[in-house]
């Protein structure tokens, strides 16, 4: 489960150890580490952070596929994940140590800055490649935080960034060796701690606020 800790101005949530993928119990300690950072008085940021292989794998397909009547109220607890983390009040950055994929690598783009470790791991939208088609919430986050040609290669081919490419499209904001992507992601977020507040949370829903009504819908959130 995500645990949160807290370094002066900056938040730390360690996402786990394992493939953190998303099961309804990591949501609801996710959201819940998120309810503390939102309620807490002065400057402040976060940074979202993982230890072993992987960022996340996003999705909990196992889970998924053994709660299949229950799919749709899951993508909605997903996208109201995404939306939170984009429209969150404080500078969120996140410390992508390991592989990011599907849904973790879209959780990351919810987050104002990326940092990724140069040397090894992937960040992938496999989604092409492993039949599962975007959702109009997901599209449209992804299609907001990425340049539209690197938005289509990411979408349509599946293709994996290691963290030197990853750069190079301006997935990811800084590409560093594996010790210094949780010090880099935190030196980033203590230096915007200060920008925390409504002021900054109103400029995010309105940056993205097609976005986020995208994600926040609840009519058909499978297109």
């Amino acid at each position: 489960m995500p645990v949160l800790d807290r370094h002066d101005d900056v938040f730390v949530l360690d996402l786990g150890d394992g493939e953190n993928r998303f099961h309804p119990d990591w949501i609801a300690s996710a959201d819940a580490a998120l309810d503390e950072v939102e309620k807490t008085d002065g400057a402040r940021a976060l940074v979202t952070a993982a230890t072993g292989k992987f960022y996340s794998n996003g999705l909990d397909l196992e889970w998924l596929y053994a709660n299949a009547d229950r799919y749709q109220e899951y993508v909605v607890s997903v996208h109201r994940l995404f939306a939170r983390m984009l429209s969150l009040p404080v500078v969120t950055v996140a410390a992508l140590q390991g592989h990011t994929y599907a849904a973790g690598a879209m959780l990351s783009l919810a987050h104002d800055f990326r940092v990724m470790r140069a040397d090894r791991g992937f960040w992938c939208l496999p989604e092409a490649d492993i039949d599962i088609p975007f959702t109009p919430g997901m599209s449209a986050l992804i299609q907001a935080r990425l340049a539209p040609q690197v938005a289509h290669e990411a979408m349509t081919t599946a293709r994996r960034y290691g963290g030197t490419d990853a750069l190079a499209a301006a997935v990811v904001d800084r590409a560093v060796d594996e010790d210094a992507v949780r010090p880099t992601a935190v030196g980033i977020a203590r230096a915007q701690a200060a920008k925390a507040g409504p002021t900054l949370g109103t400029i995010k829903a309105r940056m993205y606020a097609t976005v986020l009504e995208t994600l926040r819908s609840e009519d058909d959130p499978l297109g």
